[in-house]
């Protein structure tokens, strides 16, 4: 870990980061929390795992939540780092000007929000164009969307308010602060899994490295109690295989249209654990271990997984 071994020679001739942290740390010992939105918290779980068992000195109080309650984390110093799906923004920035703090940005890798439905439901082909009249209440039942379907209402299940999932479909298709009546939040990105597995009329938003470990026993245990939509960007499309699934090349291709960067964001003013988390997780054994997550790494090569058994890519 040449970049580490690097950071702790300056680490001692910085100062330290914040009022909440007194005790100081290293790139690779102390303790310090992170905050990240739960649609990451298999990604960042696996990078802080390692990087303990790397150094032992290490330790991370990790807090998932919305995006939201990330930022608000960032800003009143009780996080020294989150993981989160954009950048700061104005308002934000002035906050941290008032500070005298000048946060560091980091992208980590692109990662893609992915629609599942239940194993019942024939429409796993759907359009852009389709999935927006969804989100915005124009299509009400699912014979809306397919006249072969049954006549059930589609109800649409996120993970959390003010969460990366929510923020990311609301910002592409333009949708009012007040939703439709027909989505609701289910309180995590696990329980929207088990709730569209129970419930053949539901159409759930998630995080795709939720299910996109192949060698996870838990997400191999997701992708066999829903299926994942796969998307076409046309209308209508020219052909099935126009549809694509938020495998790491339709990421990295751009054929997959709900694709979005995961950050880091750090208030350290030095080279502290914070800043040396990043530097880890922003390295080739931190970028392998987003590779093997099934998202895309900022920079490593990229695989093909097949999230439906019975599809061939």
């Amino acid at each position: 870990m040449a970049v580490l071994a690097a950071a702790v020679a300056v680490s001692s001739c910085d100062g330290g980061s914040g009022a909440s942290e007194k005790k100081l740390d290293t790139p690779t010992s102390g303790q310090i929390t992170i905050a990240a939105d739960e649609s990451f918290m298999p990604i960042v779980k696996a990078e802080i795992d390692v990087f303990e068992a790397t150094y032992p000195e290490a330790h991370f109080k990790s807090v998932y939540e919305s995006e939201g309650e990330a930022f608000k984390h960032l800003l009143a110093d009780s996080a020294r780092v989150i993981i989160v799906s954009r950048q700061l923004n104005d308002n934000e920035k002035a906050q941290f000007k008032q500070q005298t703090i000048t946060p560091t940005t980091t992208k980590l890798a692109v990662d893609a929000v992915a629609l599942i439905v239940n194993n019942a439901n024939p429409d796993s082909l759907l359009t852009v164009q389709q999935i927006g009249e969804i989100m915005h209440g124009r299509y009400t039942s699912w014979k809306h969307v397919n006249a072969k379907s049954k006549d059930e209402k589609v109800v649409v299940v996120f993970d959390k308010s003010n969460s990366s999932n929510l923020s990311f479909m609301r910002k592409y298709y333009k949708l009012p602060e007040d939703l439709q009546t027909n989505i609701f939040a289910a309180n995590s990105n696990e329980e929207v899994v088990k709730y569209v597995s129970k419930t053949p009329n539901a159409i759930g938003v998630i995080g795709v490295n939720w299910i996109s470990d192949s060698e996870d026993p838990k997400h191999m245990s997701f992708r066999r109690e829903v299926k994942t939509v796969a998307v076409a960007d046309s209308t209508p499309p020219a052909s099935q295989y126009d549809y694509y699934q938020p495998f790491q090349a339709y990421i990295s291709n751009g054929s997959y249209p709900y694709c979005r960067n995961i950050y880091s964001i750090s208030r350290e003013a030095r080279m502290g654990l914070g800043n040396g988390f990043v530097a880890f997780a922003a390295s080739d054994p931190g970028q392998r271990i987003v590779l093997k997550a099934g998202i895309l790494p900022a920079t490593a090569p990229i695989r093909v997984v097949n999230f439906n058994k019975n599809k061939s890519e």
